[in-house]
C-alpha cells in the first residue's frame, strides 16, 4: 500500500473567451463521475457570472421540490477580491482552500472566468487536466493559433496557447512535468460543413504543435440549454422519478459526455 496521501485529480475548464459552454461541460463531467461512484467537488472561479453556481443551485432546488436524491457535487464559490491590494492575500486563501479539500475528494472540477484575470490564471496553476471547450468558429480558433487561411499554415500560437505554454513551464518548475491538455469541441454544428471540417483538421494539426489532444466533443443541442433551468444533465434523463422521455438526441448527447469523460485518460 502506498504511503502517498490521496489527492483529487483537478480538472480545470478554461478558455480565454466566454460563451463556449464551460459550465455545461463542468456540470456534466461532475454528474458523470458522481454516477460512477467518485466523490466530486466543483469550484466556480467565475464569481461574477456564476453560471456553474446557478447550475448547482438549480439542481438542489429541483431535487428539493420533487423529492429526488440526485448526485450533487460539493460546491465552492471563489469570488474576486474587491480590492486589488488584497489579491496576494486572496491567492493564499485559494491555495489553502484547495490544499484543504484536495484530500477529501476523488476529483475537483474548476470552472473559470471567460476573460483573463488573476482567478483565471490561478485556476490553471492547479490543473492536472485542462479542458478547453471551443465552438467550430474561426474566431474561437484564433485563441489557439494565428493561421494563414490562404495556405492553411500556422504562423504563430494564439494568446491562449501562449498562456498555457507559460503555465506548463511554471508547473514544470514546481515538479509537474505533464499537463493533460484537451481541446474539446462544444456547441458544434450538427450539419456537415467545409468550415467545420477545416477547423477540425486544423485543431488536429495545431494539437501536435502545441501539446493538446483534440476531442470532437459536444454538438449544439437545445437539450443542454433546457436542462440548465432544472439543474439536470442528459445523464439524468432515464432515472426513476423523472418521467422524462428519452429521444435519440438525448442518447447521442449521453454518448458525447461518455466519450469526453473517457478521453480524459491519456
Amino acid at each position: 500500500m502506498s504511503d502517498t496521501p490521496h489527492q483529487a485529480h483537478i480538472i480545470v475548464i478554461g478558455n480565454e473567451k466566454g460563451g463556449t459552454g464551460k459550465s455545461t461541460i463542468a456540470m456534466h463531467l461532475a454528474v458523470k463521475l458522481l454516477n460512477e461512484g467518485f466523490s466530486v467537488a466543483t469550484m466556480d472561479f467565475d464569481g461574477r457570472q456564476s453560471s456553474l453556481t446557478k447550475y448547482v443551485q438549480n439542481r438542489k432546488n429541483f431535487c428539493a421540490a420533487n423529492g429526488l436524491h440526485l448526485g450533487i457535487p460539493e460546491h465552492y464559490v471563489v469570488k474576486p477580491a474587491a480590492d486589488y491590494a488584497r489579491i496576494p492575500e486572496d491567492l493564499n486563501r485559494i491555495h489553502d482552500l484547495i490544499l484543504d479539500i484536495r484530500g477529501r475528494y476523488d476529483a475537483i472540477i474548476i470552472d473559470t472566468p471567460g476573460s483573463k484575470n488573476y482567478l483565471f490564471e490561478a485556476a490553471h496553476q492547479y490543473a492536472d487536466t485542462l479542458i478547453t471547450p471551443m465552438t467550430d468558429s474561426l474566431v474561437d480558433m484564433g485563441a489557439l493559433a494565428d493561421i494563414d487561411f490562404a495556405d492553411a499554415r500556422v504562423k504563430a500560437p494564439g494568446h491562449y496557447a501562449d498562456f498555457v505554454w507559460e503555465t506548463k513551464k511554471q508547473l514544470a518548475a514546481r515538479g509537474k512535468s505533464f499537463l493533460n491538455w484537451i481541446v474539446c469541441g462544444n456547441k458544434i454544428s450538427a450539419t456537415r460543413s467545409r468550415n467545420k471540417e477545416f477547423i477540425f483538421e486544423q485543431l488536429e494539426k495545431i494539437g501536435k504543435l502545441y501539446g493538446f489532444r483534440f476531442c470532437p466533443g459536444l454538438k449544439d443541442r437545445v437539450i443542454y440549454r433546457e436542462l440548465f433551468l432544472e439543474g439536470l444533465t442528459v445523464l439524468d434523463m432515464n432515472l426513476p422519478g423523472l418521467n422524462r422521455r428519452m429521444t435519440t438526441s438525448h442518447l447521442a448527447a449521453k454518448m458525447e459526455i461518455k466519450n469526453l469523460a473517457e478521453f480524459i485518460c491519456p
